[in-house]
């Protein structure tokens, strides 16, 4: 049944959340604070593997790097996009919502660890990739491997930056949701090359969430994402930037 892998990912996101909800209540400052860099570290790796392997590659026995001015065009675009909608003080408008809608107004954490959840399980090409199979094929597999590494790193979230990670559920249900819905209308966009430039653009968003989780808030993540809509839009130019 098309949606099943997205029901599944939103399962997960949750029962993570409950976890680390859990665990985090016995949790010192000092061991959230530790916490949380640690899981930044992560997301930093996690970022740079996925950017180096779109920019990076072997040619006999030399490396060879390329994208650059992909890179540069989709984030300088993307930002100046961005910043005009403001799309970072949109996202943190609907988390001041939910944190009062929920019963969460005293959690000072609260809208802060939605959106950097948000960002690190909604940016990426398993959350497209894997939605579209799963409307077209009833193929949720992709999303079912994405389910685990969201239910880990939303736990670890949840214990450092509180209740305000497992509401990231939402955006994952609307995104992933949405593109499942629209799967067939979005497939023939989804080239072999436009996947590729959507992974390494949303890989190098991911370092930023990254960067902020262990140096706090120095990047207006949520003002680049139109970057990533740039790189698919790149994949069908004349020319390769």
């Amino acid at each position: 049944m098309p949606g099943t892998g997205t029901v599944i990912n939103i399962a997960a996101i949750i029962i993570g959340g409950f976890f680390g909800t859990v665990f985090g209540k016995g949790l010192s400052e000092r061991h959230r604070d530790t916490l949380c860099k640690a899981c930044g570290i992560c997301v930093l790796f996690l970022g740079i593997s996925g950017a180096l392997e779109g920019m990076l590659s072997v040619n006999g026995t030399s490396v060879k790097s390329g994208g650059t001015m992909l890179v540069v065009a989709c984030l300088a675009l993307g930002a100046l996009i961005g910043e005009t909608i403001n799309i970072e003080d949109r996202f943190e408008a609907f988390g001041e919502w939910l944190k009062q809608k929920s019963g969460n107004a005293k959690d000072k954490k609260f809208v802060e660890g939605f959106v950097t959840a948000s960002l690190t399980v909604c940016i990426g090409a398993m959350a497209i990739v894997g939605a579209i199979q799963d409307g077209i094929l009833g193929d949720y597999s992709v999303l079912v491997t994405k389910s685990i590494l969201d239910l880990i790193i939303i736990m670890v979230m949840t214990c450092s930056w509180g209740k305000g990670c497992a509401f990231s559920a939402i955006p994952v249900a609307i995104l992933q949701g949405g593109v499942t819905a629209l799967s067939s209308l979005i497939k023939p966009f989804m080239t072999e090359e436009a996947l590729l430039n959507l992974s390494m653009i949303g890989s190098i968003l991911i370092f930023c969430v990254g960067l902020n989780l262990v140096w706090g808030k120095k990047i207006r993540v949520a003002n680049l994402l139109p970057a990533i809509l740039i790189a698919v839009l790149a994949a069908f130019l004349p020319f390769k930037l």
